[in-house]
């Protein structure tokens, strides 16, 4: 599916989901439960065709492409968890403690916000230094 989009370099559950279906696909019809290979086949290019056809859709349609996309959900931002979208994503403090560190962060005052994006990958933004030297000061003077 790579050959006919630009996409990063990890396989997302979709992506999984797809190559399981065709796989199935496949194997049926060439374990002769069709009439022909040809039949199985037109499943697989029928499975392709509407990966495709999705993903040009929702790159026409905004409402198509929050279906097969959704927005980014905050995770953590102005130094607090957001342990509801937490809930929602199933992520529990110790795995968004592990991916920070994934990310090379071990103080939390040095994270700005993260993000539980679309495809499922977690997007760190880190403070700049201002906004760090802000932070300590304000933490100093209580």
């Amino acid at each position: 599916m790579r050959v006919l989009r630009r996409e990063p370099g990890t396989v997302g559950i979709a992506d999984l989901l797809l190559v399981v279906l065709i796989a199935d696909a496949a194997q049926n019809a060439m374990a002769g439960e069709y009439h022909s290979i040809l039949d199985g086949l037109i499943l697989v290019l029928t499975i392709v065709f509407w990966n495709f056809f999705l993903d040009w859709l929702s790159l026409r349609s905004r409402k198509v492409e929050r279906l097969t996309f959704p927005d980014p959900v905050s995770l953590f931002q102005n130094q607090r968890m957001n342990r509801r979208n937490m809930a929602a994503q199933f992520m529990t403090e110790r795995q968004l403690l592990s991916t920070l560190r994934e990310h090379g962060v071990e103080d939390l005052s040095k994270v700005k916000s993260v993000y539980m994006e679309g495809s499922g990958q977690i997007s760190v933004i880190l403070r700049k230094e201002e906004e760090e030297d802000d932070q300590q000061r304000k933490r100093n003077v209580a």
